[in-house]
């Protein structure tokens, strides 16, 4: 628990790895044991044991120590040769060629915790080619092991009920939201993964804070959104739980191959069944199976897919159209409607009290039209609701169905605007779809989102809000 060991990363407890460089470990990152801290007679102790890389063609090694600096009992600001309470210590290591040069601040008691700044540089050798680099969680470009540069999650305390949140790289904007929502005095906090891929095209990932998410509560957001992302993300998706993290929760916002969810005819292949399985051997945590979280998912029986070893909590997005209808001039007077039968089970239940219109799908020769099936539209503002939508063929069709029956106005929502192709446009003025007043979807595609943004009729309804409550723990 020395002061010196939280400044430069070190786990806490490292003595208990003193000898891990003894089997003749190739490198510190092969050692898995930076440094060594522990509290000597003298003061603070830190010994170092250093091997270059075999293509440095340096095999060299060495060790330093702090014993002739502090004396017992001894403050860090005592030691202060220039400004204020900082007190500069510069050690090398000349056989390991290991520049060192730490400041700290004492923040009260002799020797304690304190905070500060350390900087590392490797003469000759760039440091972002070296192991130490990497291991110690520093800026290796810039040669920069200094508090600011250091992981933040490695200086937090291991009781925060609040997980570190890793993500794709199309989630960003959605991971910084969730960041942004306070829960019950709490916000969730970023982790950080390098995203690169090998000459050969193949993932070459990193999860930076390794370390630092010991003993925490660890989700990932993912986004499903092409079959050429699914592999690297799910990459990581199982490394994650073994990195020692007390759960692991992994975001699902939008499940793509729901409506792949069942075989008509032999040969089929239902493709949701198999993402499900995917999903389910998911390694556990220490704290259990992972968890999953899926917003309107296409088939409710689609939660059976899912094996023992996870477990999928299915929310919903109908509740931010709740909230955002009630903030409407005229929602005394709008009504709900749905493309067909399907959609009508699925959601109605979360409209008790509404007015509804159910349309229904007929085959009339080689067309299928949209017809009414019950309900009055004239004279309301029409909201239609289904969980996603691909091309929106039929969401026009049933505005334009309504709209003749005296609707004054039609509006959409899904929770998944998916819009293969760039579909959407035909919503907008001028593309065919003109006549929606609104048309309100989620964040859950954010290629989609980030397409329609300020574009009208679209407004997106965030699930930054249900997410950042749902890992609440």
């Amino acid at each position: 628990s020395a002061t010196l060991g939280g400044v430069v990363g070190v786990r806490c407890g490292g003595v208990r790895q003193r000898d891990a460089m003894r089997g003749g470990a190739r490198s510190m990152r092969a050692s898995r044991a930076p440094m060594v801290v522990r509290k000597g007679g003298a003061g603070i102790q830190i010994r170092a044991a250093i091997e270059s890389r075999p293509e440095h063609k340096k095999q060299s090694s060495g060790g330093f120590d702090f014993e002739d600096i502090a004396t017992a009992g001894a403050k860090m600001s005592e030691m202060a040769a220039t400004g204020g309470s900082a007190g500069p210590v510069s050690v090398i290591a000349r056989q390991a060629e290991l520049d060192v040069a730490a400041s700290f601040e004492e923040q009260g008691s002799a020797l304690s915790t304190g905070t500060g700044s350390a900087k590392l540089g490797l003469r000759g050798v760039k440091a972002n080619r070296t192991n130490i680099g990497g291991l110690l969680g520093c800026d290796r470009e810039q040669h920069d092991v200094s508090t600011g540069a250091l992981p933040k999650l490695q200086r937090l305390d291991k009781g925060n009920k609040y997980p570190v949140l890793f993500y794709a790289p199309e989630m960003e904007d959605l991971a910084t939201r969730i960041a942004g929502e306070e829960v019950c005095g709490g916000v969730v906090e970023l982790g950080s993964i390098d995203w690169r891929t090998f000459p050969d095209g193949f993932p070459n990932l990193f999860v930076n804070d390794a370390y630092g998410v010991r003993d925490r509560h660890v989700a990932f957001l993912a986004s499903f959104h092409s079959p050429e992302v699914i592999f690297e993300q799910l990459s990581v998706i199982y490394s994650l739980p073994k990195m020692f993290v007390a759960s692991f929760t992994l975001i699902l916002p939008f499940f793509p191959t729901g409506t792949s969810e069942r075989v008509e005819r032999e040969g089929e292949v239902a493709t949701a069944v198999t993402l499900a399985r995917i999903l389910s051997n998911i390694p556990p945590s220490r704290g259990g199976p992972c968890s999953t979280l899926i917003f309107d998912i296409h088939a409710l029986q689609e939660r059976f897919y899912f094996g023992d070893n996870i477990l999928p909590c299915f929310e919903s997005g109908i509740p931010l159209l709740l909230n955002r209808l009630a903030q409407c001039e005229d929602a005394d007077n709008i009504i709900i409607a749905y493309p067909d039968e399907g959609a009508w089970k699925r959601f109605h239940t979360f409209f008790k009290g509404m007015e509804e219109v159910v349309c229904t799908k007929v085959r009339e020769g080689d067309k299928r039209l949209v017809k009414l099936k019950e309900g009055e539209p004239a004279g309301r503002h029409v909201i239609i609701v289904d969980d996603l939508v691909q091309s929106g063929g039929t969401l026009i069709e049933c505005q334009k169905l309504l709209s003749r029956l005296g609707a004054v106005k039609v509006s959409a929502y899904v929770t998944h605007g998916v819009f293969p192709g760039n579909s959407w446009k035909k919503f907008c003025s001028g593309g065919g779809g003109q006549g929606f007043y609104k048309f309100f979807l989620t964040d859950s595609c954010p290629g989609t989102a980030e397409a329609v943004k300020g574009t009208e009729p679209f407004e997106i309804l965030s699930l930054s809000r249900p997410i950042a409550e749902a890992l609440h723990v």
